[in-house]
């Protein structure tokens, strides 16, 4: 059954008419202050009997008056949104950014559902041969991990700024609760904390030392890049110290030909 039919389907099944969708579609814009969202008979015909698409509008205003999922009725229409961090990876741009998927606990995502009794976490183990099955796990069970707590940003194809220490392309979790700037208390470059900043061009991801309202993005020693100096906090905000990261360690090889790139 296509999406028209199922929309029509689900009107009849609430007993509404036509006139009655209408009418309540004008309230609705009239609510938000947009015309736009004001489905009229013909065009409710078309939708449902035509296989027309609705407008963004439209398609909010007959979820919220047939009580229906945003995303449900998305796939009906053949856009899987939980695909969009996979479509997505098709794609590396070349700067520095945060992610911003972000959704409401809606979908699945596929994970390690079981794993050999006989993992030691204590000893480097090859990971992919102790996992005894795999399945999809909803989305909303994922918030006893507090995902919420941290933000996520990929260091872009062409930012080598704390190269090698940080690959480009790497995924990079960021702790936004700590934005005060260290001043020392490290013993090697490991333990030195890395930053994640916002500019007024872009974003940044690199170590830093702060004079006064003199904020320098330090690069790493190997990195091609250069020092970069920022007012403090006018041109450069502190999102949050990096605290984790996932990379692929044979990125350089792929990389290395292409030209540094300061983040300013």
């Amino acid at each position: 059954m296509d999406a028209g039919l199922k929309l029509k389907q689900t009107r009849e099944e609430l007993g509404l008419r036509y006139r009655e969708v209408e009418e309540a579609s004008a309230m609705i814009a009239q609510q938000n202050h947009n015309p736009e969202f004001i489905v009229s008979l013909s065009r409710l015909s078309d939708i449902e009997n035509k296989g027309t698409l609705p407008t963004l509008y439209r398609l909010y205003t007959l979820c919220a008056i047939y009580r229906l999922d945003p995303y449900e009725v998305l796939q009906w229409y053949g856009v899987e949104v939980e695909h969009m961090p996979q479509d997505s990876a098709l794609i590396s741009p070349g700067r520095t950014h945060p992610i911003g998927f972000r959704g409401n606990g809606a979908g699945s995502v596929t994970l390690p559902l079981k794993l050999d009794p006989g993992l030691d976490l204590r000893r480097t183990t090859y990971l992919s041969r102790m996992i005894q099955e795999w399945g999809r796990l909803p989305l909303m069970l994922l918030d006893s991990l507090q995902l919420k707590q941290h933000r996520y940003a990929y260091i872009g194809s062409d930012d080598y700024m704390m190269y090698p220490l940080l690959q480009p392309g790497s995924l990079v979790q960021i702790d936004d609760s700590r934005q005060e700037i260290q001043a020392g208390g490290w013993a090697n470059e490991f333990e030195r904390p890395i930053y994640f900043f916002e500019l007024h061009e872009g974003y940044a991801c690199s170590w830093c030392n702060l004079s006064g309202n003199r904020l320098i993005l330090q690069p790493h020693t190997t990195s091609p890049c250069a020092p970069a100096m920022y007012v403090f906090p006018d041109e450069i905000e502190v999102i949050g110290q990096v605290v984790a990261v996932a990379m692929r360690l044979d990125s350089a090889k792929k990389t290395r030909s292409r030209p540094a790139a300061n983040p300013k």
